[in-house]
């Protein structure tokens, strides 16, 4: 077999970008899960407790179902990016105040996106949608990016700052106009959920972040005392009084802030990142070590870690990077990655609960072996990460029984740490592929919808949806794909158009600032 790991193959990119490739994975797996036919395809299609064919909602139903694992695996990206551009900006003089106002204009951001996407979908716009209304969402998406975007920086301030100006009055009037589907008019209490969650999120793992970015034991610690609140929040008490108060329920609520059990994790991961990062720079400027050699010119994608832009620049004399592990290693892990994450997805949604446990503690033990004795930075870190992963996951795991089984509504304990796991080992599965392989290539339209994933999350219900629609393709599309082979594919192709949407907004650098 040939070795796909050179000698001299080129050093990581500055960018994390196997992290990008996370996010763009799981945003295209919730685009998918959201356009594939509902009824005719098998349970583990869909949310494990929305089962077909009704899709009745079943909160009492345990499993874990690729549909299920979604929204974890963007938390977990989400907040294992929050070291590396907080860090960033704390290494350019930023004080600990700017920091934090940058913050919560953050969360602004967020909440707002999630409140104004809200009203601006098809069926918060009519119940029954004509024309009017697909036409109407189409404009929607298109008032929402003028609102957001972020204006080339080689553009006048003045300039850019009134065309935002302008674009949110037209938005603020818009959805003043449209209202709700009862006639209700325009509500702080209709928004995104999951992006509701997501500014929560984004927000408060920000904010520990940055105070406990020295203690990461403290961090640890700080899960514990919000594994207890959330614990002790379902029963009757005093916690579970004050957990159900908030004093803006419209855009915080206690109860989001257990799924800092799968955030804070990913702050974890993120100084990993950030601390590899800084190694393998501090190589390139020190000439390296017994673990590099080779000279060349190398071609590094140099982006920054909000995805603001993208340009590749040349920069000669790197010092290129060599494996101790050989190319079957490498193949080894990305097979047991995958095993492990089919294994865990089959066996929770079966049911097959001690028998999916005994086989996933017999394979990450037996994954010590592929993970032993590594060498150089690169190979730290992936033993570093797999050591965290089944931690997380051996915790997932040893919770499972409790609260009658893994499920993702209502939350369980066994759900955020489980699903905390496989995003690491997914994550690992990613820097092999694009850091040691050097296949980013590969994975690149992966790459270009994580680094611009709120367009992704809009592009199907306000753009490609309306003029399917408008153009009556819909129907005979639908009548064509009938067969739940036929309608998956369908699906596939509807979450493919949007990943190439969202790529050519990447590749011209137009980003929602959120």
């Amino acid at each position: 077999m040939p070795n796909l790991v050179n000698s001299t193959s080129k050093p990581p990119t500055k960018r994390a970008v196997a992290l990008d490739a996370l996010r763009g994975f799981a945003i295209l797996t919730m685009v998918l899960s959201g356009v594939v036919p509902r009824k005719i395809l098998p349970a583990w299609m869909y949310h494990a407790q929305l089962p077909p064919p009704t899709h009745t909602f079943n909160p009492n139903l345990p499993g874990l179902t690729w549909v299920d694992l979604v929204f974890p695996l963007f938390l977990f990206s989400m907040g294992a990016a929050i070291p590396l551009a907080l860090s960033r900006r704390l290494d350019q003089g930023w004080s600990q105040k700017k920091i934090i106002l940058s913050i919560l204009k953050r969360g602004f951001l967020l909440g707002s996106f999630a409140i104004f996407l809200q009203h601006i979908r098809p069926f918060t716009i009519h119940q029954s949608p004509n024309p009017q209304t697909w036409r109407l969402a189409m404009l929607g998406f298109v008032v929402l990016f003028l609102m957001f975007v972020r204006w080339p920086k080689f553009w006048n301030s003045r300039l850019k700052n009134s065309l935002t100006i302008a674009a949110w009055g037209l938005g603020i009037g818009l959805i003043y106009k449209l209202g709700d589907p009862d006639g209700t008019g325009f509500s702080l209490e209709q928004s995104d959920i999951i992006l509701v969650i997501l500014t929560n999120i984004a927000v408060f793992s920000s904010i520990i972040w940055l105070f406990t970015r020295h203690y990461p034991w403290l961090r640890l610690g700080l899960l514990g005392l919000l594994l207890a609140l959330n614990l002790s929040a379902n029963t009757d008490g005093w916690i579970a009084t004050v957990w159900s108060v908030s004093p803006v329920p419209w855009i915080f609520r206690f109860d989001y802030l257990k799924y800092l059990l799968i955030g804070i994790p990913g702050t974890l991961v993120g100084d990993l990142i950030y601390s590899w990062l800084q190694s393998i720079d501090a190589e390139m400027r020190g000439g390296g070590d017994a673990e590099t050699r080779g000279r060349g010119d190398a071609e590094i994608l140099n982006l920054m870690d909000a995805g603001e832009e993208n340009f590749s620049n040349t920069l000669p004399n790197q010092k290129l990077v060599s494996y101790p592990w050989q190319t079957n290693r490498f193949l080894g892990i990305i097979g047991l990655m995958l095993l492990l994450i089919v294994v865990l997805l089959i066996g929770l949604q079966a049911r097959l609960v001690w028998q999916t446990t005994l086989l996933s503690i017999i394979l990450c033990i037996s994954g010590f072996i592929l993970f032993s004795k590594p060498v150089n930075v690169t190979e730290k870190l992936l033993n570093t990460l797999y050591r965290w992963g089944v931690y997380w996951l051996s915790l997932g795991l040893f919770f499972e029984p409790y609260q009658g089984g893994i499920k993702k509504d209502d939350a369980t304990i066994s759900y955020f740490f489980t699903t905390t796991g496989m995003a690491i080992f997914i994550l690992i599965l990613f820097i092999i592929i694009i850091d040691v392989f050097q296949k980013q290539s590969w994975l690149q339209l992966l790459i270009d919808n994580g680094m611009n994933p709120m367009i992704a999350y809009v592009a199907f219900a306000n753009v490609l949806w309306p003029i399917l629609i408008l153009t009556e393709w819909n129907d005979q599309i639908i009548q064509m794909t009938s067969t739940p082979i036929t309608g998956f594919f369908r699906g596939l192709v509807y979450t493919l158009i949007v990943a190439v949407f969202v790529s050519l907004f990447t590749r011209f650098k137009l980003f929602l600032k959120t």
